[in-house]
């Protein structure tokens, strides 16, 4: 394992994935910290604000190009940036529910699957994980 492969890379990249990192980081703890508190309340902003992060600096990321300069996983990053202000709206009018179920889906579609395909060869995120 090494990050050289993305330290190399184009400054957006590097930025992108260490915001999904820590993302992934503190969905998981959110998953067993107790809910409505404010330890809750305040890493989910922070977790919040790292998901536009990683949504919006994807735009700047070209690698795989279907759809002129874009591919699938855009589709992915505007729905993240559609469904993300719906869901906080969701807790703030207590609907608790529909706001768990719909962090619950963007954490594991924008970070869990997407991340899954990083890790298909030829990406970076594979040569950082299992070398070159």
């Amino acid at each position: 394992m090494s990050l050289a492969p993305l330290l190399e890379a184009a400054p957006v990249v590097p930025l992108h994935a260490f915001a999904a990192m820590a993302a992934l980081v503190l969905g998981l703890f959110q998953f067993s910290a107790p809910k409505g508190t404010l330890p809750h309340r305040t890493i989910g902003w922070i977790w919040v604000v790292l998901m536009v992060f990683v949504a919006a600096s994807s735009f700047w990321i070209h690698k795989i190009r279907l759809v002129g300069p874009f591919s699938p996983i855009h589709f992915l990053s505007i729905f993240t940036l559609a469904v993300l202000p719906l869901a906080v709206w969701r807790a703030r009018t207590h609907r608790v529910a529909d706001h768990r179920r719909m962090m619950i889906f963007i954490f594991f579609g924008a970070l869990v699957v997407a991340g899954l395909f990083t890790l298909v060869p030829g990406r970076i995120m594979h040569r950082v994980t299992f070398g070159a």
